[in-house]
């Protein structure tokens, strides 16, 4: 995605680029066993291996908080 100067700003899932089930983990894809890590999102769990980068992806990205947390978002660069 670029903003108005034409500098790229973020970046689209393969999801929402392609809107395919296999990027989106959607229809016969919708189960770990059948959505597997892409080209696409292994680019983004290479720079962030702790940041969510597919619907299945919980092995290493899914933290569980308790007692009303407290917590930062950081952006990878």
């Amino acid at each position: 995605m670029k903003g108005p100067d034409g500098k790229v700003v973020a970046c689209k899932s393969a999801c929402v680029a392609f809107n395919q089930p296999k990027y989106c983990c959607t229809e016969e894809f919708n189960s770990p066993d059948k959505c597997k890590p892409t080209q696409y999102s292994e680019i983004f769990e290479k720079q962030c291996p702790q940041a969510y980068s597919y619907a299945y992806d919980d092995k290493s990205s899914t933290f569980t908080c308790f007692k009303g947390p407290n917590y930062t978002i950081t952006f990878c660069p």
